[in-house]
C-alpha cells in the first residue's frame, strides 16, 4: 500500500509533468489530481506544497541539476526524469522537512514507477551529488 505522502508525491509528479508537457496551470491540475484521487487534507496540503516549492525555486533547482548532471542539459532531460529531479531537489535542498535519505528513496521509487530503465540509477547518482554538496556546506 502506498503511504499518503507517495501518493502527495504522485499528484505532485503528474501536475509537474503535465505543465512541462501541455503548459497546463499548476494550480489547476494539481487542484483537479487531488480531487480525482480523494486523499486526505494533510496529503493534499503536501501535494500543493510540494508543486509550488518546485515552482518558485525552479530556476535554483534547474541549476543544481546543471551542475551536478552537466552531460544531461535540464531541458534534454525526460520530462518525467526532469520532474522527479526538481520535486527531490526541492524537498533536498528547500524544504527540508524529510530526511534527505528519505527523499532521495522517494524519488528513486517514483522512477522505478514512472521512469524508464534507466531512470532510477540517474535519479540516484544525481540525488546522491546534490545532497553529498548539501550536507558539506
Amino acid at each position: 500500500m502506498e503511504s499518503v505522502r507517495r501518493k502527495s508525491r504522485i499528484i505532485a509528479l503528474q501536475a509537474l509533468f503535465e505543465f512541462d508537457c501541455v503548459g497546463h496551470d499548476l494550480v489547476s491540475s494539481t487542484t483537479r489530481l487531488i480531487q480525482d484521487n480523494s486523499i486526505p487534507e494533510n496529503a493534499a496540503v503536501f501535494a500543493q506544497e510540494l508543486v509550488g516549492g518546485v515552482e518558485e525555486n525552479k530556476e535554483q533547482i534547474d541549476a543544481q541539476i546543471h551542475k551536478f548532471a552537466p552531460n544531461f542539459p535540464v531541458e534534454q532531460l525526460s520530462l518525467i526524469d526532469r520532474a522527479i529531479l526538481r520535486l527531490a531537489i526541492f524537498e533536498i535542498a528547500f524544504d527540508k522537512k524529510v530526511p534527505v535519505k528519505v527523499a532521495i528513496n522517494e524519488a528513486v521509487e517514483l522512477a522505478k514507477a514512472f521512469g524508464n530503465n534507466n531512470s532510477a540509477k540517474f535519479i540516484n547518482g544525481v540525488l546522491g551529488s546534490v545532497s553529498s554538496a548539501i550536507l558539506q556546506s
